[in-house]
């Protein structure tokens, strides 16, 4: 069988129309062989604007539905999700690359996140603040928000909208999802599910959640559209500086997941056992393809000499191949650009005196599929490449000797995504997670920098775009808050004891 037979077979059990997927202008690739498996029919920015105005009339319905029935269609669309978990997480594992069990991880975390919202649907809580003014009380309420516009990349390609999703929905709002042009059949799966939630939920508002399908156009149209309250975006950095300023300009709100060039400290006193397998699976895990994959690593020079030849041994040692026949653990690239980016990276590592460990392309009988050995580069100092996030399993490995370097250099990259520290000193680890130790949004100890959880909000600083999705308190920033003063009194004293008489 074809991957491209078996990804039909996957489509029918997952309940997506076959004119979906067949017919259409934008070609759909798995990287595991290169080979095309679909077609996908493609909207134009008149059809997205037309599905923006579909989304906004569902908003308008759905804002009147109490929460906690909100939270019963999550729940439903969760419920399903546990029912097809085997088939979408093999449409992942198909579509990016992804060994089974990532596969089904990520699939997990949309089950997660689903029961996570369940839970918040009853605990959208507002405050009562205390007043000045006698007679008086002071509160704030939570509102539904508007549509929100959701823009993913290929790496999570189902995980990420519904970390968006299943907030947006239980919060009050209408969804419009555009997936990533490299991962569009998940998407259609992911909508074809919910709409099985939602039929057995009975009385959902046509529209409510949507998926759009195209290039940069359609993107733009969604971001531009004055209807999109919201628009959550994970990509790059420069994708970033191009969505921020546009919906700026507009006073819509962005929640930004952009770069994430993370970096571990390993000091004296780590668990060097312990440390190799966070590493290991931080650095080449989901081949290098997570904002949260490990990409800068500072071992102390006291255990620099035992570290990095246990690594070097992991890295030489580990298996690559296809996520579908094999027992692989690292799979493909996503495609023919990621491979010549990682390429470019290690010719600039070894001029400016990095050696290198691995990232040669290997042979898998595909000539349109992009496997390759992780690399990890020996660096004199954070120069050249180290600077950049390439999107690949590059691993730059640097000595120091002063803590206090450490996390200067540490700190100094453009993205502030995700951080670890590999210590079992106290005042090191307690330093690091200070106002003057980590400058991520995520700050581990003793653990990588991927693999977080749903409970915890996520997200990061600087280049990284400052939003934050999933869990903690992330649900506020798809609602809208409203300070409410009600006066039960016969009198109207006014704020900051001002006075204002009139006859």
């Amino acid at each position: 069988m074809t991957i491209a037979q078996e990804v039909r077979i996957l489509l029918a059990r997952l309940g997506v129309a076959e004119s979906a997927y067949t017919g259409g202008t934008m070609p759909s690739f798995s990287p595991v062989s290169g080979e095309k498996v679909a077609d996908i029919v493609v909207h134009s920015a008149d059809e997205t604007g037309k599905a923006i105005e579909l989304s906004q009339a569902a908003f308008r319905e759905w804002r009147l539905v109490p929460a906690p029935k909100r939270g019963e269609l999550v729940r439903l669309f969760g419920e399903e999700l546990r029912a097809l978990k085997s088939e979408l997480g093999r449409l992942v594992s198909i579509e990016a690359g992804k060994i089974p069990s990532e596969g089904l991880g990520e699939v997990q975390e949309m089950i997660d996140i689903c029961d996570f919202a369940v839970g918040l649907s009853r605990q959208l809580y507002g405050l009562t603040i205390a007043t000045e003014r006698p007679g008086h009380r002071m509160m704030e309420t939570w509102h539904p928000l508007g549509v929100v516009g959701v823009i993913s990349a290929f790496n999570f390609p189902v995980a990420v909208w519904s970390w968006n999703a299943a907030l947006a929905l239980v919060c009050g709002n209408s969804v419009v999802w555009k997936p990533s042009e490299k991962t569009p059949l998940t998407a259609l799966a992911c909508l074809a599910i919910f709409e099985r939630a939602a039929k057995r939920f009975g009385d959902v508002p046509a529209g409510l959640a949507q998926v759009i399908m195209g290039d940069r156009t359609v993107g733009e149209a969604l971001v531009d559209h004055p209807k999109v309250a919201l628009v959550s975006a994970t990509g790059s950095t420069r994708m970033g500086r191009e969505v921020g300023p546009r919906l700026a300009r507009r006073f819509a709100r962005s929640i930004l997941e952009l770069g994430g060039n993370n970096a571990g400290i390993v000091c004296p006193s780590a668990d060097l056992d312990m440390a190799v397998r966070a590493i290991a699976f931080g650095a080449m895990g989901t081949a290098g393809q997570r904002c949260t994959s490990l990409r800068r690593l500072f071992v102390h020079e006291s255990v620099y000499d035992t570290l990095v030849p246990r690594l070097k041994k992991a890295y030489e040692s580990v298996s690559v191949g296809s996520p579908l026949d094999t027992s692989a653990l690292v799979g493909p690239l996503i495609d023919k650009a990621a491979y010549e980016n990682m390429q470019k990276a290690l010719s600039e590592a070894v001029e400016t005196g990095g050696i290198v460990t691995g990232g040669k392309r290997v042979d898998t009988g595909h000539d349109n599929a992009y496997y390759v050995r992780p690399a990890l580069v020996e660096m004199p100092k954070q120069d050249g490449p180290v600077t950049k996030e390439t999107f690949a399993p590059i691993l730059y490995v640097m000595k120091y000797d002063d803590f206090d370097e450490a996390i200067v250099d540490h700190n100094a990259v453009g993205a502030g995504l995700s951080s670890s520290i590999f210590t079992l000193n106290l005042q090191e680890a307690e330093r690091f997670l200070s106002p003057d130790g980590s400058d991520c949004g995520i700050a581990n100890v003793n653990i990588g920098t991927s693999g977080a959880e749903i409970g915890g909000a996520f997200g990061g600083e600087k280049e990284t775009g400052g939003g934050r999705e999933s869990g903690s308190d992330a649900w506020k920033a798809y609602m809208r808050r409203a300070t409410n003063t009600v006066n039960y009194s016969s009198a109207l004293p006014l704020a900051q004891g001002v006075s204002f008489d009139i006859e």
